[in-house]
């Protein structure tokens, strides 16, 4: 296992610049997810961590190492790839021992090193088959065995599930927590699901246009945004946002968007200064609520999931998504009275869309 500093690292490719001076520290044994849209520089990134792309500027040093110059197989790293790029003439046995075989390792030792893994991931049935004749989640797992009879100090993960089914991603999910947990090896993994990165990370970090947005816990991220690029990013469904003004009203400073109002905390912004209040979908209550902000609205499409109601509302210019628990008979055209927890809201400056 090992530690790994990315020091102000950039990456050009002509005069286009695609990463602009990343610094991050992941400890020995952390799972880091780095998260963000496509282009946003989260994949070059790892690329350039696994030796597959050059740096252009600033350090990655990997366990007290600075590896700018060293190629992929001197780093000590595995790396799992979105395409599972398994050998189709070869059964998962032989594919998971090769690089032990290229490496000219006793065969006896190979044998013992894919049975461990086998037994990890649950493949002792399947070492004899054929690519061909496993599930894309049996395929997901030799890619990742490969990856563990290596014994590397750091495991790259790059979008691993994005060609499998929802239902398999899930599970693919626990999977991959669970041997991070038994194996604990430092992680670096990429993905543009933020639910993933949610459930899976001991640490995210949000990536825009080649900056580092914010990074901290999973619950950090979606408690306290540092703006509204996060805000938007991390939750599922995104959360709503409102732009307004704050006045004083009665002495205190409110949050104002045509009928709506919300109590803020003092002290945080000027009155008069164009704010943007955030409310997640699943903080907004159903029915008029002692000591919160109520607005009526009526329901344009309502979204039934079995577990959950989504309901997309408007109240004139206003419109926003609301998740509730319950089961409700409501249709479109239907008016309802919702409560905003003040205690709940977030508040970003409108021209900068950092948090206040």
């Amino acid at each position: 296992m090992a530690s790994i500093q990315i020091n102000q690292a950039s990456k050009a490719y002509g005069a286009v610049n695609v990463l602009h001076g990343v610094s991050l520290d992941i400890t020995d044994g952390e799972f880091v997810i780095l998260v963000g849209p496509s282009g946003c520089g989260k994949s070059t990134l790892l690329r350039m961590i696994a030796g597959l792309e050059s740096i252009s500027g600033g350090d990655i040093v990997i366990g007290g190492k600075v590896v700018n110059d060293l190629p992929p197989k001197a780093r000590d790293i595995a790396m799992v790839f979105q395409s599972y790029a398994l050998y189709p003439h070869m059964s998962v046995a032989d594919n998971m021992g090769f690089s032990l075989k290229l490496a000219r390792t006793p065969k006896a030792e190979i044998e013992a090193k894919v049975k461990a893994a086998a037994e990890i991931l649950g493949l002792m049935p399947l070492l004899d088959r054929k690519p061909a004749q496993l599930s894309g989640g049996q395929r997901q797992r030799v890619a990742m065995g490969r990856a563990i009879v290596r014994d590397p100090s750091v495991f790259l993960f790059d979008e691993p599930l994005s060609n499998l089914d929802a239902q398999l991603r899930v599970q693919m999910r626990a999977e991959i927590k669970a041997l991070h947990q038994r194996l604990k090896t430092t992680t670096v993994y990429v993905t543009h699901d933020q639910v993933e990165a949610m459930t899976m990370a001991d640490r995210i970090v949000v990536m825009s246009a080649g900056n580092v947005e914010q990074m901290g816990s999973p619950l950090d991220l979606f408690d306290r945004p540092a703006n509204i690029f996060v805000a938007r990013f991390i939750g599922s469904p995104s959360m709503n946002m409102v732009d307004g003004h704050l006045e004083t009203i009665d002495g205190k400073p409110v949050f104002v968007a045509g009928d709506l109002r919300v109590a803020v905390n003092s002290g945080i912004a000027a009155v008069g200064q164009a704010v943007v209040l955030g409310i997640r979908p699943e903080h907004v209550n159903l029915g008029a609520q002692p000591g919160q902000n109520q607005l009526e609205v009526e329901v344009i499409v309502v979204e039934p999931t079995g577990t959950e109601t989504l309901l997309n509302v408007a109240h004139g210019a206003l419109s926003m998504l609301a998740v509730f628990k319950q089961r409700l008979d409501l249709g479109p055209g239907d008016r309802i009275t919702l409560s905003i927890d003040p205690n709940l809201v977030h508040l970003f400056d409108k021209t900068t869309g950092k948090r206040l």
